[in-house]
């Protein structure tokens, strides 16, 4: 008895690209960029019924309405950013950026509010080195116990630091109320009528310093991942524990050293909202933690295009929102539609930067076999 087997191949396969030239990844990208927004185009035509190109237009003279308030933005956005990457670059998944800079802004406006009240003389210089201190130390705790539970006892980071960001977010509600004393629920600006204590004299005005600090924490992050020991074990690690183990590199060390390099930011990040940017603490302050994972990944963990990722998202969210303002829309429904749709298409276009799409042959193959009944 013979019976034939028909084997099909598949219309298509997919296969890694190796390398692809950074023209052919940029020209990629904006055409994606292109096509979201003429789905924008279309969409706000819909919604809004006005001309796109309108629409277009008051979003990028909302985003430079205020030139240093976007700046500012996009550095603490950077900032965040730069706290994950080492981490992320070593695959462990630190969803906690956000708790870490609540805990460190938490730590500095305990000792703004309250070290002024013991110590009436104390100087200010003295005050924001305990303040910075302080939010260091409380945001490297809050990123190592994670970090040392991973090594130790190979628990699931994601979920590990996801959970220490609203054990945060509670204990800064509970402070907030417990110090709040008008009843408000909120804290409000700290020393502001006691000479602002605490507050960190502003170079030129109160955009510049965390602009600064950005960039500097921009190249450090540069220099550290690609031309240190310490970055190369990370990229190591990240590629094959096995093959750290194997050539003598202490994984549960650099799990932990990666994770506090990323506390050290975070505390740096918490000190500077505190002393600099707002002068009070709400679970508001981490929120752009989630964000930096979207900006760290569409810059493929590179420290410097991440100045680019951030800027971009921020002239997104920025401009989008001034678009719900200008005509008179009720909500901020429509910039998180404007927003989300253009990062799928940026996150969606990696795929094509990453793999490529190879088609066959619709063919098929006969293959007899013979077995005897």
């Amino acid at each position: 008895m013979k019976t034939a087997n028909k084997k099909h191949e598949p219309l298509f396969h997919i296969t890694k690209n190796d390398a692809i030239p950074m023209t052919k990844a940029i020209g990629i990208r904006v055409f994606a960029i292109l096509i979201a927004l003429i789905l924008v185009g279309i969409l706000s035509m819909i919604l809004i019924k006005e001309n796109p190109f309108l629409i277009y237009k008051a979003m990028f003279d909302g985003a430079f309405i205020d030139v240093w308030t976007l700046l500012q933005n996009t550095a603490l956005l950077l900032m965040f950013g730069l706290a994950v990457i080492p981490a992320f670059q070593m695959k462990f998944w630190n969803l906690g950026a956000n708790g870490q800079v609540l805990v460190g802004c938490l730590s500095a406006i305990a000792c703004m509010k309250f070290i002024p009240q013991k110590f009436p003389d104390i100087s200010n210089g003295l005050l924001i080195l305990i303040m910075a201190l302080a939010s260091i130390l409380a945001s490297c705790i809050w990123s190592v116990i994670p970090a040392i539970f991973k090594a130790y006892f190979n628990t699931n980071e994601t979920l590990f630091t996801l959970m220490m960001n609203y054990i945060a977010i509670t204990m800064v509600d509970y402070f907030v109320f417990t110090w709040d004393k008008t009843g408000s629920g909120t804290l409000g600006i700290v020393n502001l009528l006691n000479g602002k204590k605490g507050w960190i004299p502003d170079i030129s005005n109160r955009y510049v310093l965390s602009i600064i600090v950005a960039l500097i924490m921009t190249v450090f992050m540069f220099v550290y991942m690609k031309y240190t020991k310490h970055g190369f074990e990370v990229s190591l690690v990240g590629e094959s524990v096995n093959t750290a183990k194997y050539v003598g590199i202490n994984v549960k060390k650099v799990i932990i050293r990666t994770l506090l390099l990323g506390g050290i930011i975070c505390g740096i990040l918490g000190f500077l909202y505190a002393g600099s940017v707002s002068h009070t603490i709400n679970k508001e302050v981490g929120g752009l933690g989630f964000t930096a994972i979207l900006v760290a990944w569409l810059a493929n963990f590179d420290s410097g295009v991440m100045l680019l990722t951030s800027f971009f998202v921020v002239f997104l969210d920025t401009g989008s929102k001034y678009v719900s303002t200008q005509f008179q829309l009720n909500s901020n429904d429509y910039a998180n539609i404007v927003v989300g749709i253009i990062f799928f298409f940026v996150i969606g276009c990696e795929f094509f930067i990453r793999y490529r799409i190879q088609f066959n042959k619709r063919k098929s193959k006969s293959i007899e076999e013979r077995e005897e009944a």
